[in-house]
Order: C-alpha cells, then structure tokens, then sequence
C-alpha cells in the first residue's frame, strides 16, 4: 500500500458514513477515528512524510462524506493534531493512541451529558422527540436511571423515518412511546413537558443544525411554551464558525422522498431534500453537553475555551 492508498476499512467507514449505515454523531466520530487507526497500522510507508500524507488522505476521504456532521471533522482533528514522531513506527502509534483516548472520551461525555439533560426531566414528563440522537436519549435513559417515569411522544422524521429507531430504543429501557406523524406535533404539544431533540452541529452564534423539521417543532414548542433543549456533546460544536464560515447544509438524494415510477407518473416536478435545518438561538431554551448546561448565546464561550478561535484543517494537503 503506497502513501496514497487507503486501507479497506477505511473506504468501508466512509461508504458507511455516506450512506448512513453508520449515523448519529457520536458513532460518526467514533467510527473515523478507528478507521484513521487501522488506516495507521496499515499504512505500508517508509518515510515519516509518506506516512503523513497517507493518514491525510485517508482523513479527507472520510471528510468528504457528510458536510454538515461536524463531529466528523472534529474526530479527524483531534487524532491528526496529535500524530507526532520522528519516525514512522513512533507516527504510527501516535495516531492509534490518540484514536482510542478519543474513543474512550466519546464513551464518558455522552454518560455525563445524560445526567445534565436528566436533571431537567421530573417524574411524570412527557417528553417529545424528533428524528434520532444518542445524546438526546442519554437524557432519558439516565432519568430512567434516576427512578423517573417518562413517557415519550416520537416523531416519526421523513423521509427515512429515523424517529422509528428512537421509538424502539425507548422501548428497549422501558419508556411508553406514541409514535406519530411529523405533521401532528403541534397538536400533541398540549400533552408535552419537555422537547429534547439533538444536533448534527452547533454554531458559534447557538444556532442548531440538526435534522430538518427541528426548527419548525422549536418554533411550535415556544408558542406553547414548551421548553426545548439540544442535547449535543462537545463534538457538535462548530469552531469554523468561529471565524465566518457558513454551515453547509447537506441536500440527499430525491430518491428518499419519491421513487422514481410515482415521479414519473405525477409529471414534470422539482423535488428537493434538504436534510438539515437551523433553528435560531431564540428559540432554544438550553444547550446541554458534557460540560453542563449552557444558554444558547453563551455557547462561543465553551468553543472558544475548547478549540480556540478558529480550526485548522490538518487533513490537508501541505
């Protein structure tokens, strides 16, 4: 294997990420960073900066897979600012400690922030999900823990129906969950204590990208006056965003939203996926990550403590 080739795990890991085999945030990160560790133990170079531009490569072929999961980048950041040596065996083990203390990191953060997101639950809440987030279900299942007794109201989330795996995950740790359809949220707000729901990634303004529909149900909730809290470990957090960049939202295939025979039968159509949304900061009542709690405004300030005042990108080419 050259300096530019991938290892097989890792083109498998990236195909995965695409196709959302492997989803949630979490998992994500997880998952790269275990592929930048095979990627390292595979890597047949001589020379350190052959090594070097091999774990690049690898790095950007995982990048590439979803642009608006930001703790993806995150993850390939973290392992490459700690890839040092002076040689490549010194490299290479460099990469695959740093791989499994973030591994073990992601393993902690999401326990901690489910003991945060918890303490805003009471006995008897019933709360309200959209689409599927290990972090948000980390809230639940640690009340659960508590001795608290939740119910949940799931929003099924088309096109691809994520809310199904929620519905069962919570059943699986002993919650009553009523699963409906996404245009009825409104109506079972009335019956709701709390939305929680998660996020692909957070901006340094406090604005939440997270699974289209996230912004309208937040817009719905303030107008019951429902509270509703993100639950998103560190990972989520943005730190392009720090020095002007934008969030790009990701647009998937329209094949999600229409098979191709019912497209043709209808006619001449225009057919849009957007998969993400932003639900402005004023309509957010709280952050809740590893960390703590944070106001929406006041989350630049944990991101500047953790990344800094910006982000470089080490996955690319010198």
């Amino acid at each position: 294997m050259t300096d530019r080739q991938l290892a097989p795990e890792v083109e498998e890991t990236a195909e995965a990420i695409a196709t959302m085999d492997i989803r949630g945030a979490a998992t994500i990160a997880a998952g790269a960073a275990e592929a930048l560790a095979t990627q390292a133990r595979e890597a047949d170079a001589n020379e350190p900066a052959e090594f070097r531009a091999s774990m690049r490569a690898a790095a950007r072929r995982l990048r590439e897979t979803r642009p608006t999961a930001v703790s993806l980048p995150n993850a390939l950041r973290y392992v490459l600012q700690r890839m040092e040596g002076r040689d490549v065996d010194a490299l290479r083990r460099s990469v695959e400690t740093a791989s499994a203390e973030f591994v073990r990191q992601l393993d902690r953060a999401q326990d901690d922030l489910g003991q945060v997101g918890a303490n805003r639950l009471a006995d008897g809440d019933t709360v309200m999900t959209h689409c599927h987030s290990t972090d948000a279900l980390a809230c639940v299942e640690a009340a659960v823990e508590q001795g608290k007794e939740i119910e949940a109201i799931v929003k099924e989330t088309r096109p691809r129906n994520q809310g199904h795996i929620t519905a069962e995950q919570l059943r699986d740790v002993g919650v009553p969950v009523t699963l409906i359809v996404d245009s009825a949220a409104r109506r079972f707000l009335d019956d709701v204590d709390h939305v929680i729901v998660g996020a692909d990634s957070i901006a340094a303004d406090g604005g939440v990208i997270n699974k289209i529909g996230t912004s309208g149900l937040a817009v719905n909730a303030r107008e019951r006056g429902v509270p509703i809290m993100t639950a998103a470990q560190t990972i989520k957090l943005h730190p392009e965003t720090l020095t002007g960049h934008t969030v790009e939202i990701e647009t998937r295939s329209e094949t999600e939203v229409i098979d191709a025979e019912t497209r043709s039968s209808i006619g001449d159509i225009a057919v849009e996926n957007p998969a993400f949304d932003v639900t402005p900061p004023r309509y957010m009542d709280a952050i809740v990550t590893e960390h703590g709690q944070f106001p929406p405004e006041s989350i630049v300030i944990l991101m500047r403590e953790l990344f800094g005042e910006g982000a470089e990108e080490p996955w690319a080419e010198p």
